[in-house]
């Protein structure tokens, strides 16, 4: 494909304007096409980038004339993938990619029936400093994983209006802490036991409709033998909080800070290296998926549709676990 790769967007929020300005960056990229539930954000962006805007989904895959499409949807507003697998267009998913199980492994089956190229949004995958400590595990295997996003009370509208609805977003583990719980995945493999804890009707002065967890703590335990104690709060409003993950193996420290993802990476024996997170990482990953999508090539993406499954039956198992007290095993 020499063209450049047209470009379809489900979802016209905040996450999809990160990804606009990602791809506005790349010569190859462009974007057309546009659907969102409020049709105001779709004819304003359709009108920004000189394209289209849909009164539908299924419209804009039947017209649009696309190559990709991007799903920048909350986790309880997922399905209309299955829109893409049915037309045959390689798509990109923001994590997590649903708040449903059993409907993302549908989805899940028939990518792989389609054989249809796939990428989901955990960009850190794609950080040089997460590359490098992912090498050097393969050779020196982790032990005990430690991290989390710890924040302050949600406040205001727009995403807050979903995102503190534990029946719309899933709740901070499942929406947020999936990003290191993916990154624990990425270094550890696959998980076998969750076991959850949350504090909840602690927090003062939440919103109308809150009914999240003020907080929770998720041990995992991984089939290679690792353990990780990973956490979520939105209840620091006095400061303090932040994102971190912090890996210890026989003969490394990592340490993950910020949502950047600085790494401050300690071996035996050799001298302390500081590797700076990239602030373009968007850039960064969705050049990954344009470049798969031209060259027809699922090695070029980080994460697949599959791997956003398997990171979210670890999220919503937590949750489970949350509500009975009891580990859950996975498969």
């Amino acid at each position: 494909m020499d063209e450049k790769v047209r470009i379809g967007f489900v979802g016209c929020g905040g996450i999809a304007e990160a990804h606009w300005n990602a791809l506005s960056k790349l010569p190859e990229a462009e974007i057309v096409a546009f659907y969102d539930i409020d049709e105001r954000k779709a004819r304003a962006a359709a009108e920004r980038f000189k394209g289209h805007a849909y009164r539908s989904a299924e419209e804009m895959f039947e017209k649009a004339e696309i190559d990709a499409v991007y799903f920048c949807l909350p986790p309880f507003a997922h399905g209309a993938e299955m829109l893409a697998v049915e037309h045959g267009i390689p798509f990109f998913v923001e994590k997590p990619v649903d708040l449903d199980l059993s409907r993302a492994k549908e989805i899940e089956a028939a990518v792989r029936e389609k054989g249809l190229l796939t990428s989901v949004g955990y960009m850190n995958r794609y950080r040089r400093g997460v590359r490098t400590v992912k090498k050097l595990l393969d050779a020196d295997p982790p032990i005990l994983l430690l991290g989390g996003w710890i924040g302050g009370t949600p406040r205001g509208e727009g995403i807050w209006s979903w995102w503190i609805q534990k029946d719309k977003s899933g709740g901070q583990f499942h929406e947020q802490v999936t990003h290191t719980v993916d990154l624990v995945r990425f270094f550890c493999g696959e998980a076998e036991l969750v076991h959850a804890f949350a504090a909840k009707g602690l927090n003062e002065e939440v919103p109308e409709g809150y009914s999240i967890e003020d907080a929770s703590v998720v041990g995992i335990k991984f089939k290679s033998g690792a353990v990780a104690s990973l956490w979520a709060s939105c209840s620091a409003n006095a400061g303090g909080g932040g994102v971190s993950l912090s890996i210890y193996s026989s003969n490394m420290t990592a340490l993950f800070t910020g949502w950047e993802h600085t790494l401050r990476l300690m071996r035996s024996g050799e001298d302390t290296v500081e590797i700076r997170g990239e602030g373009d990482i968007f850039v960064i990953e969705d050049k990954a998926f344009v470049d798969a999508v031209k060259a027809k090539d699922q090695s070029l993406v980080m994460s697949s549709y599959a791997d956003g499954v398997k990171t979210i039956e670890i999220t919503l198992a937590a949750n489970r676990s949350m509500e009975t007290g009891e580990p859950v095993m996975l498969s």
